[in-house]
């Protein structure tokens, strides 16, 4: 089995980083996997020491088969640092494992996403490898299929990401076309049809509302996990996406995940159904009145 190449994606944050890097070294393939380090550069005089600091700890790094930095001299953002990274390495290598910043891992995450690279690799139709769980459901199964695309711990090869459209606009206008928008919101329970909007008007710059529609249009699917091998440490108010509290919270699982091919290649329509419930009982206009109402109270005000 060919290794993935492992992208980092790191800006200022260097705590994330080093808890990241160490999740990751307790990977029994870390020693193994190639590591590519994308460090944005800083966008104001602010941010310019905790971009030098995480710049001065990732040339520390040891343990991996061999390290590349690729630093940027300008402040990229991380939509057109992911596209651009993504672009270039799986032209290069064939297929990719993403992480960003402010994830944890599991320690059999390397050997999950590398497996299930090579067990979907000509599988045409499963175009996406996501090893995030936070809704935290009992129902759902180890894995399963479903059409949509999480972005916290993610793989894909050099046959999907062809798919991937930029043009927010094109994509939206087909969603519509297609009555499409309904599904696309897991039966209007979550605004990503709203995402994709906003990221047309230049009020988000998000890659990863593009990809989950570029290939839900194409009716590709997305090999998901119910156990979750990435925490996702951003909602501590430090990242530029991610506001504060335990909304996208979950546990790591510690132990092997077994890959074992799913037949038929299809949509787990429970599993969808489980997301529903999931976004129903987290984006109400209750529960997002309540959670509103309890940062208020603790001073986490505009997060």
């Amino acid at each position: 089995m060919t290794l993935a190449p492992i992208l980092l994606f790191v800006y200022n944050r260097p705590d994330h980083v080093k808890r990241g890097i160490e999740s990751l070294l307790a990977n029994s393939l870390a020693k193994d996997s190639e590591l590519y380090i994308y460090s944005d550069a800083a966008k104001d005089a602010d941010a310019q020491p905790a971009v030098d600091e995480v710049r001065q700890f990732i040339h520390t790094i040891q343990g991996f088969k061999r390290i590349y930095y690729i630093e940027r001299t300008e402040n990229w953002g991380l939509a057109r640092s992911i596209i651009d990274g993504v672009t270039t390495r799986i032209n290069q290598h064939g297929r990719v494992i993403v992480l960003e910043d402010d994830l944890v891992v599991a320690p059999y995450f390397l050997q999950f996403m590398n497996d299930a690279l090579e067990t979907y690799q000509d599988e045409e139709n499963v175009c996406h490898i996501q090893a995030c769980d936070f809704t935290q459901d009992p129902t759902l199964p180890d894995t399963f299929l479903i059409k949509w695309t999480g972005s916290w711990g993610w793989a894909t090869w050099k046959r999907a990401w062809q798919l991937f459209n930029p043009n927010g606009q094109e994509l939206l206008d087909e969603l519509i076309r297609r009555r499409l928008t309904h599904r696309f919101d897991f039966n209007g329970k979550y605004g990503y049809t709203r995402m994709l909007r906003r990221q047309i008007e230049g009020k988000n710059n998000s890659w990863a509302i593009r990809w989950n529609a570029s290939l839900f249009l194409a009716d590709k699917l997305s090999l998901n996990v119910g156990k979750s091998l990435i925490q996702n440490e951003g909602f501590d108010g430090s990242g530029t996406n991610c506001g504060s509290g335990n909304l996208y919270a979950s546990d790591l699982w510690m132990k092997p995940l077994p890959v074992i091919k799913i037949q038929p290649i299809q949509e787990n329509e429970e599993a969808r159904n489980a997301f529903v419930r999931y976004y129903a009982r987290t984006n109400s206009f209750l529960a997002k009145a309540f959670r509103r109402v309890r940062r208020t109270l603790r001073g986490d005000f505009g997060k």
